[in-house]
């Protein structure tokens, strides 16, 4: 009995759920009718779970899906470090390449990107080199392939962020025009402005 209870009340919850995270654009023409991407899902646990993120930017329906490593006291985003080694092409998170969906067209770190869904790739530096490719499926960065990169874009790090020893992608101010991107790791912080399309 109590399983027929905890069941209705769960789908009693998932229908306004569901209408609350309905992401589907707005105005946008075909990107209107696009679906996002479900979420990942495995087997078994991971050692570094699976993370999503989601934010409106005017009526523009952002999602990121990543990997959250932690850092366990090593090195990090150095050269030859063991993680996310500078100057070299990073899946930014773990596992699967990080991806991003856009439900309609945004200028992404100041360059004009279709509505679709990418995989989010970056070279740590000073600055960072953060990559929009078109090809979603791919673990890790092993067959990354710059020919398909939509854009790419420089974004200034911030090396003296809060400690954080799970990777982390948030957005932050977020208004009804624009918002940012925050990729967060160690005490590192890297913002992306994203700005609807107009």
């Amino acid at each position: 009995m109590r399983f027929l209870l905890l069941t209705a009340a769960v789908a009693a919850l998932a229908g306004p759920c569901a209408a609350q995270h309905d992401m589907h654009g707005a105005g946008h023409g075909d990107a209107a009718e696009m679906a996002m991407p479900p979420m990942r899902s495995h087997d078994e646990p991971r050692v570094s779970p699976n993370g999503v993120v989601m934010t409106t930017i005017g009526t523009t329906n952002v999602m990121v899906h990543y990997g959250r490593p932690s850092l366990k006291g090593r090195a990090y985003f150095a050269a030859g470090s063991e993680l996310a080694p500078a100057g070299e092409v990073w899946r930014t998170g773990a596992n699967e390449a990080a991806t991003i969906t856009f439900s309609g067209d945004v200028t992404f770190g100041g360059q004009p990107v279709p509505a679709g869904t990418y995989a989010l790739f970056t070279i740590p530096g000073e600055p960072w080199t953060v990559i929009l490719n078109k090809t979603t499926e791919q673990w890790g960065a092993f067959n990354y392939d710059a020919g398909q990169d939509q854009v790419r874009v420089q974004a200034e790090p911030m090396l003296d962020a809060p400690m954080q020893e799970q990777f982390e992608i948030r957005f932050a101010d977020v208004s009804e025009t624009s918002g940012t991107l925050v990729l967060h790791w160690g005490t590192v912080g890297v913002p992306v402005e994203i700005t609807e399309a107009e």
